[in-house]
């Protein structure tokens, strides 16, 4: 594995673990009150704390494990519905997105879901006030086009992140917030493809990938 191969794996791991944190402090400050907790009511309200951020650390591995990691196997295509399955309650878990989902029954190409994976992370994190995300595919002959639509009342795609997906972030300023579209552009880019990105009306983000099979 090159340099910048191993670098980009290490900042993927790091973007992983910092999304961790979070549900995973939650866990463990809800047994501490646990612990000291003798209120019947009180003691409930912890244990759904830890059953909420259970789930949350759960939901989030599974997301990245595909993302990032080997999930669903060593060949080479991915039933659809592994990913939908993992990007559903990334995209919900705060209860102020709702996401439609427009890709057919059947197999991705494995880089086609990686892509797809990343780029719904990008987008998602870009609607900072929730909305509407629609994640769609379409298998063009020798080409499969992969397109992620975020609406909601305010978008903010930061502009290092834009960099990566275009491919102008140097690499010495590669960190773990822009991994993921770093990891898109490369992904696409090895199968002969582009990223492409609309210029956001506000209201609006369109982020699309056309990668060959």
């Amino acid at each position: 594995m090159s340099e910048a191969k191993t670098d980009l794996a290490a900042l993927l791991c790091s973007k992983l673990c910092h999304d961790l944190l979070s549900p995973v402090g939650a866990m463990n400050n809800g047994l501490e009150l646990l612990a000291d907790e003798t209120d019947p009511e009180m003691q409930k309200r912890c244990m759904d704390l830890l059953a909420d951020s259970a789930r949350s650390a759960a939901d989030k591995l599974k997301f990245f494990r595909l993302a990032f990691g080997a999930a669903g196997g060593f060949g080479s295509e991915v039933d659809p519905e592994e990913a939908h399955a993992v990007i559903a309650p990334l995209v919900t878990a705060s209860g102020r997105t709702e996401l439609e989902w427009s890709i057919p029954a059947g197999i991705l190409p494995k880089r086609a879901v990686k892509i797809l994976l990343n780029l719904v992370l990008i987008a998602n994190d870009a609607l900072v006030r929730g909305g509407k995300l629609s994640v769609g595919a379409e298998n063009r002959g020798a080409e499969q086009e992969i397109v992620i639509r975020a609406n909601g009342p305010k978008i903010v795609l930061d502009a290092a992140v834009r960099s990566a997906l275009n491919g102008d972030l140097r690499e010495a300023d590669l960190d773990s917030r822009t991994a993921p579209g770093w990891m898109v552009r490369d992904l696409a880019s090895e199968a002969g493809g582009t990223v492409q990105i609309a210029e956001p009306d506000g209201e609006q983000l369109i982020i699309g990938a056309l990668i060959k099979h």
